[in-house]
């Protein structure tokens, strides 16, 4: 406990994390947050778009909001089954268990480091650059980190596995992509499916933040009310994309349970 305490305070001092700091930040965090609330009123909650003070006219974007936050999934989608695609095989690679050799389990790994290494957003920005402001950027950043993140999770999950079978397909003479399908994976599925669904979650709240450079997706436009200080279309989106992610999160929730009893 000393030593963590130590630790604590050094790296506290080295990132300037200074009491004096953030009891002044504070107030003025609680200041933004007041000013992003919208201000309802019981008497006209649930009356038109031009009515001020209602629900409507907080969310007098809803359509577009909707379109965006619908593409913002499609990304988080589309990019964790390309990780997932691309994962899978480096997973066995990656397994010490299931490697063919040695070094390629370390090349592997290496790799798979490399890739989760970089944040999302760097990823996102170098794409935006090769191929322009929208989705496709933020899909290929996302796969990318996806690839990285949920290759160490799959080898991990497969490491775990009982070896015996593995073992007997190779005493029947079965080759190394054989035993990975059938020897290995059946073992490691409820982890992978498991995995892969937390990821989904992840990208979703991901895509959302790529947008700020121009990714594609809600992000950019939460980038927009945020520059132009337009307070309570800032919470609007926010209050959207929380609703996206928590129905997210109780879906993936009932697909894991059934499946894992499925298995």
């Amino acid at each position: 406990m000393a030593v963590l305490a130590l630790c604590l305070l050094v790296s506290a001092w080295m990132s300037e994390a200074h009491p004096v700091r953030l009891a002044e930040g504070l107030p003025r965090i609680g200041e933004y947050f007041a000013r992003i609330l919208p201000t309802l009123h019981w008497s006209t909650l649930f009356a038109g778009t031009e009515t001020e003070g209602s629900l409507a006219f907080w969310f007098y974007r809803i359509d577009d909001w909707l379109l965006l936050l619908a593409e913002t999934a499609n990304m988080a989608a589309v990019a964790t089954l390309g990780g997932i695609v691309a994962a899978l095989p480096l997973a066995f690679l990656a397994a010490r268990n299931t490697a063919p050799t040695p070094w390629t389990a370390t090349l592997a790994r290496r790799f798979l480091e490399a890739l989760r290494t970089v944040p999302s957003v760097v990823y996102a920005l170098i794409f935006v650059w090769a191929f322009g402001v929208g989705a496709l950027a933020g899909v290929l950043a996302i796969a990318l980190h996806t690839t990285g993140a949920l290759g160490k999770l799959f080898a991990e999950a497969i490491e775990n596995g009982d070896h015996r079978p593995w073992d007997g397909m190779v005493a029947a003479g079965a080759n190394w992509m054989e035993c990975c399908r059938f020897g290995a994976l059946p073992q490691a599925l409820p982890s992978i499916l498991s995995y892969s669904l937390l990821r989904f979650e992840e990208n979703l709240r991901s895509a959302s933040v790529i947008g700020f450079v121009g990714a594609g997706g809600i992000g950019e436009e939460l980038y927009k009310v945020i520059s132009f200080n337009y307070y309570e279309e800032i919470s609007a989106i926010i209050v959207l994309i929380m609703l996206a992610v928590m129905a997210i999160d109780l879906t993936s929730e009932q697909i894991r349970h059934r499946l894992a009893g499925a298995l």
